[in-house]
């Protein structure tokens, strides 16, 4: 039910969906919107519809454009956000329409009151209810995903050990056989495969003993200074290999409780894949920022390497999925599991060609917290 103006212009909230689409869409997604709006403006008719055409167009160009940072925004960002360009597109809207009515008495200026604050607060209703409803989601998502990994978690602790047993004494008694005068050289040739392969099945069983609860004996209350220091040293002699420069950042106070070796792991996991990612490339350099903020260990690890699409960043969790030929996807599901530990958030940003930006969010404890976990 639009508000018909003596001038011939029409006033409505279609400019609400349309930001909202532009914001959260980008132009691929608001531009069928913008074709949509405009036939139906043409339609209604007016003197106002020209004006519509070029002030639509206008917000097309202009607001499409802050999307990718609108989307990193955290939730109460992107409600200021998109409210704040509701009431500047309003904004602008009522000062074109100044230009054209000139003569601005005080029905002009009831209009302007009631429209900014009509547009501003419908916005807001509307972005509230929009991130309630991606929390929802996402807390959803996290509930399914703590559980897979818990289950994941057993059913690797319980199976891996019973595994190692007879692979262990497999392993002993095929090296024996090579040392024997009476093997033959074809014959060592398959036994030597035969341990290879046995060591790479007992390298992925080890893989999956890391999705274990943290072990006592391992857990530490630390700001991460060591294991950073650790694992870059760690990684230099593999990172120079492929002509990576690795640049680290430590700029953190805050202290966590958590399982050193799974930790450490996890770094190391994310590391290589950003490295081998850039192999392609010829190279590239891997930043390595460690910060706090509020109370969150912040861990950012960016790649300038070939980068992932949306539908790879969303299966990097699941088991057996790889983006490398010869990955298992082990190692991915490792991060994720001991974030889940330590009741830590991974983010994963990444652009085809450009890179992937893992941000790990690992919330600080007390040493009360920490005394507690231990017994």
């Amino acid at each position: 039910m639009p508000i018909r103006l003596e001038t011939g212009f029409i006033f409505d909230l279609r400019y609400i969906p349309f930001i909202i689409v532009a914001l959260f869409g980008g132009y691929r997604n608001v531009f069928p919107l913008y074709i949509l709006l405009n036939i139906i403006r043409f339609y209604v008719g007016g003197e106002g519809t020209i004006h519509s055409l070029l002030f639509s167009t206008g917000v097309l160009i202009l607001v499409p454009l802050f999307s990718k940072r609108f989307t990193r925004l955290e939730s109460k960002g992107r409600m200021i956000a998109a409210t704040c360009f509701s009431f500047l597109t309003m904004g602008c809207y009522l000062i074109s329409l100044a230009w054209v009515i000139k003569d601005l008495d005080h029905k002009f200026w009831m209009l302007v009151v009631n429209a900014l604050g009509t547009y501003t607060l419908v916005m807001l209703i509307i972005m509230i209810l929009i991130e309630k409803i991606i929390a929802n989601i996402k807390g959803r998502d996290r509930i399914l995903y703590s559980e897979k990994l818990n289950v994941a978690s057993e059913l690797a602790a319980s199976v891996s050990h019973e595994i190692r047993n007879p692979l262990t004494v497999t392993n002993g008694f095929l090296q024996l056989l090579a040392k024997s005068q009476t093997v033959t050289e074809q014959e060592k040739r398959y036994i030597n495969l035969s341990l290879l392969e046995l060591k790479r099945a007992e390298k992925i069983v080890s893989d999956y003993l890391s999705f274990a609860k943290p072990q006592s004996e391992n857990m530490v209350y630390s700001n991460m200074r060591e294991e950073v220091d650790y694992t870059h040293e760690i990684i230099m002699p593999y990172a120079l290999l492929h002509n990576v420069d690795v640049r680290l950042t430590f700029n953190n106070t805050l202290k966590a409780h958590y399982d050193r070796n799974q930790i450490t792991q996890c770094l190391i996991n994310l590391y290589k894949n950003g490295i081998e990612a850039m192999t392609e490339k010829g190279g590239g350099t891997l930043l390595i920022d460690i910060s706090e903020k509020k109370q969150n260990i912040m861990v950012r690890i960016e790649d300038t390497g070939i980068g992932m699409t949306n539908e790879e960043i969303s299966h990097l969790y699941k088991p057996r999925y790889s983006t490398k030929e010869e990955g298992t996807g082990l190692g991915m599901l490792m991060v994720y599991s001991t974030l889940n530990k330590v009741k830590g958030n991974i983010e994963v940003h990444s652009e085809k060609g450009k890179g992937t930006t893992f941000l790990l969010t690992i919330p600080a404890s007390t040493v009360e917290t920490f005394e507690m976990n231990k017994k």
